[in-house]
């Protein structure tokens, strides 16, 4: 089993490990017990990961001496919403849950943004774990504190950062992940090679088939590689005050795609959109040469992520999506572009013109 410790300046209290490993939920249960007591352990799950392993998972804990109970929301990004978590907090309180209750994450980026929401915010905070099983929540969402619901008008709008206690990534549980939810974390991967990390982007490149056979030692290098880049991102910026805001590189136009298409496109598929769109934006304005925004269409294709926009997705519906974006400062909206893969910078602000042209220029 793989360690990583968080370290937040200041702030020894939020540190944390990230654990990663195949099979490891024995041993995850006694460091839990030893390092994380509670009178209750509340593991929020969603209807299909429940069916898996949600009860599985309480009656090993309840073996193991630990009171556990198990709270089940109905999975997919709808669920994901304030009616939710109310509903959530409310069973809490039916089940005698109080400040020292500790909440598990058991699930994808829905679960954990919005357990860790709960937990931000139920009896002004209680702790929580990450137990993320699909790849999406292993590499990226399970990592770094963010937590969220979605609102109509956007995803996230509503949220909190809230480090956990605990990650814990047990790659057996990629295992059964449908083979769409598997390809959705392979945008985040593919995020960090453009992002940060030359070397991961041309190791994807150069071993994509063994990658979607989910060879294990090739995905525990990835997970590992992908959770370090993260840490160190955010022990430096743990707020998204600057440098961690190359983390929402594709996440601007792809969340804003994902909400137009009413969620049709999975929060993946949206994200490699939106990674498409900033490389052409950084070729189009002069930043990025064209082999290399060539070379990043092509890497989301080889994963069999879309490449391009469903014709009934309008630029300037789209457009209106992005103005509700969260990250807007002063009132414009701030691109992560790239001027090589490796080489990110924020853009002080791009118009409308040219962003529509772009998105137009993807349409099937």
């Amino acid at each position: 089993m793989k360690t990583l410790k968080v370290h937040l300046d200041k702030k020894a209290v939020l540190s944390h490990e990230i654990r990663i490993g195949r099979s490891i939920r024995d041993r995850m249960i006694l460091l839990i017990a030893k390092n994380h007591p509670a009178p209750l352990y509340a593991v929020v799950t969603d209807s299909n990961v429940n069916r898996l392993y949600g009860r599985t998972l309480a009656d090993a804990m309840i073996q193991a001496g630990l009171n556990t109970s198990v709270l089940e929301i109905p999975a997919g990004e709808s669920a994901k919403n304030m009616a939710t978590v109310l509903s959530l907090a409310t069973r809490l309180l039916e089940q005698g849950a109080d400040r020292q209750t500790l909440l598990i994450a058991l699930g994808g980026g829905v679960v954990g943004d919005l357990t860790g929401f709960l937990a931000a915010i139920f009896m002004r905070q209680v702790g929580y774990i990450q137990l993320p099983t699909t790849l999406v929540g292993q590499v990226d969402s399970a990592v770094g504190g963010k937590t969220a619901v979605d609102l109509p008008q956007g995803k996230n709008l509503l949220g909190a950062f809230h480090q956990p206690r605990a990650v814990f990534a047990d790659l057996q549980f990629l295992d059964t992940l449908p083979e769409r939810e598997f390809v959705n974390g392979l945008a985040e991967i593919i995020k960090y090679g453009i992002i940060e990390d030359e070397k991961l982007f041309g190791l994807l490149e150069n071993n994509m088939d063994a990658v979607l056979r989910r060879d294990p030692a090739l995905l525990l290098k990835i997970v590992e590689t992908c959770c370090r880049i993260k840490k160190s991102i955010v022990e430096i910026d743990e707020r998204e005050q600057g440098l961690r805001r190359i983390l929402n590189f594709g996440h601007t136009l792809g969340h804003a795609l994902e909400a137009e298409s009413g969620y049709r496109l999975s929060h993946g598929e949206g994200v490699a959109l939106g990674m498409i769109a900033a490389a052409n934006l950084s070729s189009a304005l002069g930043y990025l040469a064209a082999d290399e925004a060539g070379r990043i269409g092509r890497l989301v294709a080889q994963a069999g992520l879309p490449t391009r926009i469903d014709a009934d997705l309008r630029p300037e519906a789209v457009l209106g999506r992005l103005k509700a974006d969260k990250k807007k400062k002063d009132g414009a909206l701030h691109f992560v572009l790239v001027k090589k893969i490796g080489m990110p910078f924020v853009n002080g602000g791009i118009g409308d013109d040219k962003i529509g042209s772009v998105l137009e220029g993807m349409r099937a």
